[in-house]
């Protein structure tokens, strides 16, 4: 098997020969994760919402299947007691493939099969990944999201609403210029980029403002993806829609001429810009395949934004359900150490455990195994590779937070393989399941969700940030290389330093940072695999996010646009004139 649903074919022909057998003389095919989700069997959205207990009254319902939760309902839980976050994170991602997602809601379902009740807490996905390399981002074989296209597709129009708010900012800034500039802003500091929820790298830097005095300034400006966006990291931070406001007036927009900043309060821009989100700021239900609750809302990236589902998703779900289970962006270094140090800290979220996901594939991989070799027994790369799962444990423990290591299993690992995972998880005495969720659903993943909640009951819970908050911004940047990358320190460029002080004259020094860092390495080097050693990270540029309430530190080449690949996912999908979609994952 060289992909996920051929791997799923292997599984169905194991528990059941001869039906497989016959459907593939039959149909000569095999289900992709849309068509599966296509012949999904949903409930009405006041079903899955009743379910939790909340009434018709405190949902906003989108169609059928997907609905807004009302304020009326947080207002109604405000006072219930929380039940027990779960963070899903993983090792460094590969070409092979963890399955993050997909264990998340394979986890939220086996859950409900050993009795328990839990609410899963997803972030949205972005159309830039969508049409780009990734393909559909709802999860996958018999572990997703539902319905599907629309998840993956606009959604509840949350993107849109941030991308407006965060271009109507943009516009009034230069407007502000054109119709006399009293402020006195310099249009060489501009600080804040125009968005756009699509990888289009041509994009990145651009003049605007050309042909004559009507058109406006002409001056250099750029576009990031929306989900990079500072509106996007303040929406996912924001405790309500009074606070959300309050974050977007203080979005450092500009400098004047003499130096001084201008904020988006300055420009009179907060009141319309909360008035395009007040929607987008209620958090959004759907359901799994097997009809179990889920809340989607916001979408940073964690390689170049913090990477988590907002604060309000995942309090309500602690409310909602006995278990909260919420994921965070790419490997651990990057996703898990922001929701921690950053989510954690502004919300007030105390994580029961950490549950890691691995693939044994992308554990030989980081061994030195070609992607095309993968599906070979290599026990001797496994053991190389293998490193990095240990270094995403010790990772998480430097948090005190108990680890549940989830395998992701496909067909062709092997017994001797298995065990090599199993005797170093042992010797970081860390639980590890092997799950079977991408085939078999809630039922491949009970005994990840038992040993998760008996890890819950009986394992030490110490946890704590990584960093004091008062330390100066280079000490935090310091100790997160060093502790989280295993890095022997941090440089910083001339324009990095010219930016540090900017940012601590402003007073901003004792906020926590935010590193935009390559996903693929515990470096800043996408090439280093496994545990690299005798690096030092390099910060090439700071950013301040005022609003959002941390630094965002760029490190190596880490683009806050991304491109599209030679063969962008977006070829392959398509959509018949029954508006029935198909190729999208």
């Amino acid at each position: 098997a060289q992909s996920p649903n051929e791997n799923l074919l292997v599984f169905r022909f194991l528990e059941n020969p001869k039906n497989i057998l016959g459907r593939i003389l039959e149909d000569n095919d095999m289900l992709t994760d849309i068509e599966i989700a296509q012949q999904a069997k949903m409930l009405k959205i006041t079903e899955v919402a009743a379910k939790l207990g909340i009434t018709e009254d405190e949902i906003e319902p989108y169609g059928h299947y997907k609905a807004k939760l009302s304020e009326e309902l947080f207002a109604k839980t405000k006072n219930d007691p929380d039940g027990k976050l779960i963070l899903v994170t993983a090792i460094n991602p590969t070409p092979a493939g963890e399955g993050k997602t997909t264990i998340s809601v394979g986890l939220t379902e086996a859950m409900a099969k050993i009795g328990k009740k839990a609410v899963l807490a997803l972030r949205e996905p972005s159309l830039g990944p969508v049409f780009g390399i990734k393909g559909g981002a709802a999860g996958g074989g018999y572990a997703q999201v539902v319905p599907m296209e629309d998840i993956n597709l606009h959604f509840t129009g949350d993107m849109h609403a941030i991308t407006a708010a965060n271009n109507l900012l943009c516009a009034l800034l230069d407007n502000h210029m054109q119709q006399g500039n009293v402020l006195g802003i310099d249009q060489r500091r501009i600080m804040i980029d125009r968005c756009l929820d699509m990888n289009d790298r041509a994009l990145r830097n651009i003049v605007i403002g050309m042909g004559g005095k009507v058109n406006g300034i002409p001056r250099q400006d750029g576009f990031r993806i929306t989900v990079a966006s500072e509106v996007m990291a303040i929406l996912c931070l924001a405790s309500d829609l009074a606070d959300l406001k309050q974050r977007l007036s203080k979005i450092l927009v500009a400098y004047t001429y003499d130096g001084k900043p201008v904020y988006a309060h300055d420009l009179g821009a907060e009141g319309a810009m909360t008035a395009l989100l007040k929607d987008a700021v209620k958090p959004n239900l759907v359901q799994t395949l097997e009809n179990n609750p889920a809340i989607m809302h916001g979408g940073p990236f964690a390689n170049i934004a913090h990477g988590c589902n907002s604060i309000r998703a995942t309090k309500l779900a602690l409310k909602l359900g006995d278990y909260a289970i919420t994921e965070a962006g790419f490997g651990s270094d990057l996703g898990a150490e922001k929701f921690f140090d950053i989510k954690c800290r502004f919300g007030g979220l105390k994580p029961s455990c950490v549950v890691l996901v691995a693939t044994i594939r992308a554990l030989k991989y980081n061994g030195g195994v070609p992607k095309t070799e993968l599906t070979a027994e290599n026990v001797e790369a496994l053991e190389k590779g293998v490193v990095n799962l240990k270094t995403h444990i010790e990772n998480m423990h430097k948090f005190g937070l108990p680890v549940v290591v989830a395998i992701n299993r496909f067909h062709t690992d092997t017994d001797a393989e298995i065990e090599v995972i199993k005797r170093v998880c042992a010797e970081l005495n860390t639980p590890v399941s092997l799950a079977e969720i991408f085939a078999k659903g809630g039922e491949g993943g009970t005994d990840l969700a038992q040993k998760v909640c008996d890890t819950i009951e009986t394992a030490e819970n110490n946890f704590h940030y990584l960093y004091d908050e008062k330390l100066s911004i280079k000490e935090k940047l310091d100790t997160i290389a060093k502790e989280i990358y295993r890095a022997d320190g941090v440089i910083f460029t001339k324009q990095a330093e010219k930016a540090l002080k900017e940012i601590e004259d402003l007073g901003f020094g004792g906020t926590p940072v935010c590193v935009a860092k390559t996903q693929y390495s515990l470096s800043d080097d996408p090439t280093k695999l496994g545990k690299p050693e005798n690096f030092v990270i390099t910060v090439r540029d700071l950013k301040l996010s005022a609003g959002a309430g941390f630094v965002v530190a760029l490190t190596g080449d880490i683009m806050i646009m991304p491109g599209l690949p030679k063969a962008p996912a977006a070829l392959k999908i398509d959509c018949d004139s029954n508006g029935n979609i198909s190729g999208l994952f």
